[in-house]
């Protein structure tokens, strides 16, 4: 496998400009690309945030130059498959045939990206959990079609700067963390719905309860420890029954106008006058802290 040395950034939004500055804190060269004008001062920020230098990075408006050149492609464009596939087949163009490209593509389909692109079995799905620089896991999603030495160098590539990737053989909408999200919120918001309790209650809901056992292991894990002795079998064996009827009974809801306010209202609520920079600051300072001491306890 090649060795990677040198990242091109495709697309530095929110997105692309925290892999831009992740990538740079690994000690790699980046050269990025994005027509916004201030990008390049985007990820000069990201970069400060977690103290990277900015030495190794090179900014570049056109995005086949910023392409050209480099060992691994991590591609943030705009979640739009026109503008994707536009911009995939031109930058595939320039990069040799054992390159693999990342899309940070959080829904798309991996198998349409890769129309019109050379060599299409390289071209992946590389999809961060956000915020990039802070979380640890990567979807590499695969699908039908992909080349098997391309996949092994995007996990291995990932491992190398210490992120946690998992692979995804089958393409589906939403990969697997969003599916799993939006599968819970749906439940959280018909709960608000039908009034069994607060906005703010079913968030402390998870927040005071499962997810900070899920900070540690999985929900299939987690359910093998409440087994007792006899572990997942035994949970199966006694508590699957309960589950199934809770299964039956999880709603659908209709997010009309009248419920949208209501959620609006509750998280409102829930903020408490602090704002959306006030809460990403402590959700990140939340999240160093405790990806250190997961590194910590797994030493």
């Amino acid at each position: 496998m090649r060795k990677v040395t040198t990242v091109a950034v495709i697309g530095a939004g929110t997105i692309g400009a925290s892999w831009a500055a992740y990538f740079l804190g690994r000690g790699l060269k980046v050269r990025a690309s994005d027509p916004a004008p201030g990008a390049e001062a985007l990820i000069a920020r990201m970069a400060a945030g977690i103290g990277a230098d900015t030495a190794g990075l090179v900014f570049e408006r056109d995005p086949v130059r910023a392409a050209a050149g480099a060992d691994f492609v991590q591609e943030s464009a705009p979640e739009r498959y026109d503008v994707k596939l536009g911009l995939l087949p031109a930058i595939s163009k320039v990069l040799g045939p054992d390159v693999p490209i990342a899309s940070s593509s959080s829904g798309l389909l991996v198998s349409r990206l890769r129309e019109g692109c050379l060599h299409p079995g390289r071209v992946l799905i590389g999809h961060p959990f956000n915020p990039p620089h802070l979380m640890p896991l990567v979807e590499v999603v695969s699908g039908e079609g992909a080349d098997p030495a391309a996949v092994e160098a995007a996990m291995a590539f990932y491992r190398g700067v210490e992120k946690y990737p998992i692979h995804i053989r089958k393409e589906v909408p939403g990969h697997v963390a969003n599916r799993l999200q939006a599968a819970l919120w749906r439940e959280a918001v018909h709960l608000v719905a039908e009034g069994v309790a607060s906005v703010a209650d079913v968030d402390a809901a998870i927040s005071e309860g499962p997810g900070l056992r899920w900070a540690l292991m999985g929900p299939s894990l987690t359910f093998h420890l409440a087994g007792g002795d006899g572990g997942m079998q035994h949970f199966l064996g006694h508590l699957l029954p309960a589950m199934q009827t809770w299964w039956d009974d999880l709603g659908t809801p209709n997010v009309d106008a009248a419920l949208q306010a209501k959620l609006v209202a509750g998280v409102e609520e829930e903020a408490a006058g602090r704002d959306l920079a006030a809460l990403a600051a402590r959700r990140d300072r939340f999240l160093r802290e405790l990806v250190a001491l997961r590194k910590k306890t797994d030493s």
